[in-house]
């Protein structure tokens, strides 16, 4: 479900717990970690997972963080990156440094960010905030902010280097599990468990651009496609709505209705088709759809 930026295993956070079920993924390989002898050989659950530079990268739900390379299927790194009672991985980015570096982000509920180094995963970085960390996205370009939401109602824009927090961004009323981008590097968008995604503008901050509702949950995945030209966004079940992008306004939506759990979503990297992964028990699904430009005054699947 992955098109090279990142997409996740829906759930995140405090709520992650009620969401498993024998639906979630394991992975059987041996765990190599200075932090915990005994978890050699032990099944790794998956809770998240992304795509970028090359790399396939998955966290687990105690800790773990799996890292694959793509061109040759070799394990570059497999270990517990905490040691926690509450150590789930919530998410994971793939991002390159204008200096060419590959550099891997990874969200915990230990209230962690932890920023390592590709290929060797040497731990650059980390950064401790006030609640569990569900997602954080970093400003396109090798930009020198950071979108970070978690289990509180605020959204954080902190430094990228140092994790300092340069604004709080208020408007949702829950915790929030999904944070994305616009390629232009301004706009970025956050999604809630107050049934809501809201889009935010870094050059008018006080107050979010749109709000954009949803219908029974919360906005658990979300992603600019990669031209910029649409937002899509996913409740936990049943629907993924579709935005198309024009001069700051989100005025025009295609609903997906769908029928079961939704795992997640992905562009294409090119953004002519999107992907949805359905994870429910009896219509457990990859389901894609091309996007047509059928006029510039549409959207359709």
């Amino acid at each position: 479900l992955a098109d090279g930026e990142e997409d996740e295993y829906a759930g995140a956070g405090g709520s992650r717990n009620s969401m498993r079920s024998s639906l979630v993924p394991d992975v059987d390989l041996p765990v190599n970690t200075s932090l915990d002898d005994d978890a050699s050989g032990r099944v790794v659950q998956i809770s998240t997972m992304t795509v970028g530079e090359n790399l396939l990268v998955t966290g687990g739900f105690f800790g773990e963080i799996v890292a694959k390379e793509l061109s040759t299927g070799k394990i570059l790194y497999n270990a517990r990156i905490t040691m926690d009672d509450n150590a789930i991985t919530n998410s994971l980015d793939v991002s390159r440094t204008r200096s060419g570096a590959v550099r891997v982000m990874a969200c915990s509920n230990d209230c962690f960010i932890r920023l390592f180094d590709i290929p060797s995963f040497t731990l650059l970085n980390k950064f401790r905030f006030d609640w569990a960390v569900n997602h954080a996205t970093r400003q396109p370009n090798d930009g020198r902010l950071l979108c970070v939401v978690g289990d509180h109602s605020e959204v954080l824009l902190a430094d990228a280097d140092t994790g300092q927090a340069l604004a709080t961004l208020k408007g949702h009323k829950d915790f929030s599990f999904a944070t994305s981008w616009h390629p232009n590097g301004l706009m970025f968008a956050t999604g809630n468990q107050d049934c809501t995604a809201r889009v935010w503008d870094i050059r008018h901050l006080k107050e979010s651009l749109s709000v954009l509702e949803g219908h029974i949950g919360a906005m658990r995945s979300l992603r600019f496609s990669s031209d910029g030209r649409f937002l899509a966004m996913s409740e936990p079940a049943d629907f993924v709505h579709i935005y198309e992008v024009r001069n700051g306004l989100f005025d025009r939506c295609q609903q997906i209705d769908l029928f079961g759990e939704i795992a997640g979503f992905s562009f294409s990297p090119s953004g002519e088709s999107l992907y949805i992964g359905m994870s429910d028990r009896t219509y457990g699904s990859l389901l894609e759809y091309r996007i047509s430009d059928c006029t510039r005054n549409c959207i359709y699947l």
